[in-house]
C-alpha cells in the first residue's frame, strides 16, 4: 500500500495545481508537500506532475489514477463521520459566524431542543470555515458564494440589508438626505467586500452625493454595530437577517420604511459533508434550519 500522507498530499496538489496551495491547506510547508510527492513518485517509479515556471499539470498517470483516489478518500471520510457519530453519540457540533449565532441561531434554539431533545448540541462560534476533517465539525451556516466543492451546499435565509437606528435617532431621519451629519456604523468585514453590500452601495443605489462612506464608527463584529445603533450612537447598515429580531421588538427602527434596500450577494447556506446524509443528527438540524429560514427540506 503507498504511504497514505503523500496520497492525500497527491490530492490536495491535483485539485489545487499548486504545491503552495496544498500546503496552505495542509497546514504544512511547501517542501514537505514536495518531499512526499517524490516520496510516492518513487513508490510508483513515474512521475505524476509536469513541472514547468508557470503552470503544474498532471501526467497521464497521474490523471487516470486520481478519480480513483478521491473515491478512495470520500470512502475514508464516511468511515470516519459513521464512527465519530456513533463515539460522540448524540453531540451535535455546528459551526456558524459569530454574529449569526449571537442573533439568528441561538433565539430559535429552545425551538430546536424540544423539537429534537434527544440531540445535544455544541455550538462551535468563528469566522473561519468549517473543518470537517479535523474540526470535529458536523454542519456548518456559512455565508459567502456558496461554491464549496465537494460538500452538500443548501442555500437558505435570503436577506436585503438597509439603513437601521434607534427610535429616538429616527425621529430626525424622514428622507436618505437626512444622514448627513450623522455617525455611520460600518462592519468593517463589510467595507473590504462589496459582496457583502456596504455604505458606500447604499449610497450609491439611493442617489446621494456629497457623504463620505467611509466615515463613522467601525467594528470587527456585526453584533457589535447592532448594539452601538440600539444604543443610539448612529446609522447602521445591517442585513435583514441580523436585526429581525430587534426590529420585532422595537429595539430599532428603519428610519425610511421599507424602501431603499439592497441586496447582497452574498448568502446564507447550509453545509456538511456529501457523506453525512444518513447521520440522522445532521439531516435533524439541517431539516429543522432549513424550516426556520423558511426553505423546503430536500
Amino acid at each position: 500500500m503507498p504511504p497514505l500522507t503523500a496520497l492525500r498530499m497527491f490530492e490536495s496538489v491535483a485539485r489545487n495545481l499548486s504545491f503552495t496551495k496544498a500546503a496552505k491547506e495542509l497546514h504544512v510547508t511547501p517542501a514537505a508537500v514536495s518531499q512526499q510527492i517524490r516520496l510516492l513518485e518513487d513508490h510508483y517509479g513515474t512521475a505524476l506532475f509536469i513541472r514547468s515556471t508557470r503552470r503544474l499539470e498532471l501526467t497521464p498517470d497521474a490523471a487516470a489514477v486520481l478519480p480513483s483516489v478521491r473515491e478512495g478518500f470520500s470512502a475514508l471520510r464516511d468511515v470516519h463521520n459513521r464512527l465519530s457519530a456513533s463515539r460522540d453519540g448524540a453531540m451535535l457540533t455546528v459551526s456558524v459566524y459569530p454574529t449569526l449565532a449571537e442573533k439568528w441561531l441561538i433565539p430559535r434554539l429552545e425551538r430546536f431542543r424540544k423539537a429534537h431533545p434527544d440531540i445535544d448540541l455544541r455550538i462551535h462560534a468563528t469566522d473561519d470555515f468549517a473543518d470537517f476533517q479535523r474540526g470535529g465539525i458536523d454542519i456548518a451556516i456559512r455565508y459567502g458564494t456558496g461554491r464549496y466543492p465537494d460538500l452538500t451546499v443548501i442555500p437558505f435565509l435570503e436577506e436585503t440589508v438597509f439603513p437601521v437606528c434607534s427610535p429616538a435617532l429616527a425621529e430626525r431621519l424622514r428622507h436618505p438626505e437626512d444622514l448627513r451629519g450623522q455617525t455611520l456604523l460600518h462592519a468593517e468585514w463589510r467595507m473590504e467586500r462589496e459582496a457583502g453590500a456596504n455604505w458606500r452601495l447604499w449610497l450609491k443605489a439611493a442617489h446621494l452625493d456629497g457623504i463620505d462612506p467611509a466615515r463613522g464608527m467601525r467594528f470587527n463584529m456585526e453584533a457589535m454595530m447592532v448594539q452601538a445603533a440600539i444604543d443610539g450612537l448612529g446609522v447602521a447598515l445591517a442585513s435583514s437577517t441580523l436585526v429581525g429580531g430587534d426590529l420585532a421588538a422595537g429595539r430599532l427602527v428603519r428610519p425610511f420604511g421599507d424602501s431603499h434596500e439592497i441586496a447582497p450577494e452574498f448568502a446564507h447556506y447550509v453545509v456538511y459533508p456529501k457523506s453525512s446524509e444518513t447521520i440522522a443528527k445532521v439531516t435533524a438540524f439541517r431539516d429543522w434550519a432549513l424550516d426556520e429560514g423558511g426553505r423546503i427540506t430536500p
